[in-house]
């Protein structure tokens, strides 16, 4: 999964202020979405989403101000549930005494920023969204050929590096070599990037690790890159029967997402940078909707038809 993020975390990102809860401000944030507790202020408590980090805005604080003395001290007290991350107060408007008597007796911390609330909101989702995303660490090389994140895997010695310094060579940029953290950020969506340690990076057997942007410059690599396609280098197998075609597209699920797999077999005399490079093409103009082994079995069987005619 993504790394861990507490609530000191945001607030030193954000600059907020603490206005209670000093002693609670490593609580964990586990969920990236926000809940501002219209509803709860109003005294429906069914469905209180107490996971998640509570806004309030100009409307609670409005709705709070016009309750009585006696509603707002129990709407409060109820609403400060003890797993409840932090309150945060947008605007820098005033905190009710009350909320912050209930959140001290709960142990709930409560922070302020001087940003509006849809504003504010709309930052901290995104940031949230950024480093609680599901993650794993792939061995492999990624590489951007012509827009399209390839990430390429096999076996190690396979020549997924060899591959990869020859594609930068021909103008595209590598992303990652070796292990490739991948994030999925939304869903259906997989981004890559290098660990720190190997950023630029490129270890090649005989010649030893080289520093990609130290020798073929800054264009000729980039920190991250969304994968299209997974290529799968194996060594070639004479019983192994090869998709010729090209009509059967194979899948392969990293995380929650299922990608496009090619499997390449490796022998000498194939320049697996240009096969990359034509597979990186091919698919996008499938996605543009043009498909070449769909229109050469269709035009295949209209052949065929018209000899049977001809007979």
């Amino acid at each position: 999964m993504g790394k861990k993020v507490t609530v000191k975390d945001m607030l030193q990102k954000f600059d907020l202020e603490v206005i209670c809860g000093w002693d609670q401000l490593d609580r964990e944030i586990v969920v990236a979405d926000l809940y501002r507790p219209g509803l709860e202020l109003a005294g429906f408590f069914t469905f209180h989403p107490v996971e998640r980090l509570q806004l309030l805005g100009k409307t609670e604080l409005s709705f709070i101000q016009g309750l009585s003395q006696e509603e707002r001290e129990e709407r409060l007290e109820k609403l400060c549930h003890p797993d409840i991350p932090c309150f945060i107060v947008t605007r820098n408007f005033d905190v009710p005494p009350e909320l912050v008597n209930a959140a001290e007796a709960k142990g709930v911390p409560i922070l302020r920023t001087p940003l509006a609330t849809t504003k504010f909101g709309s930052k901290l989702t995104n940031y949230l969204e950024k480093v609680l995303a599901p993650s794993t660490t792939i061995h492999g090389v990624l590489v951007d050929v012509y827009g399209i994140g390839v990430l390429i895997m096999g076996a190690s010695g396979i020549g997924k590096s060899e591959t990869a310094l020859e594609l930068v060579k021909r103008g595209h940029r590598l992303v990652a070599d070796d292990a490739v953290e991948i994030f999925q950020t939304e869903e259906g969506s997989l981004v890559g990037q290098a660990p720190d340690l190997i950023r630029y990076l490129l270890e090649i057997r005989g010649l030893g690790i080289i520093n990609v942007m130290t020798l073929f410059g800054a264009g000729a690599v980039r920190d991250k890159k969304r994968i299209s396609l997974v290529v799968r280098l194996e060594a070639w197998q004479e019983q192994r029967q090869y998709d010729r075609l090209g009509l059967d597209e194979e899948r392969i699920r990293i995380i929650d997402t299922e990608l496009t797999q090619l499997t390449v077999p490796v022998q000498p005399g194939r320049n697996l940078a240009v096969i990359i490079e034509v597979a990186a093409m091919n698919f996008r103009v499938k996605r543009m909707g043009y498909n070449a082994a769909q229109q050469f079995v269709q035009k295949l069987g209209e052949t065929i038809e018209e000899g049977d005619d001809l007979d």
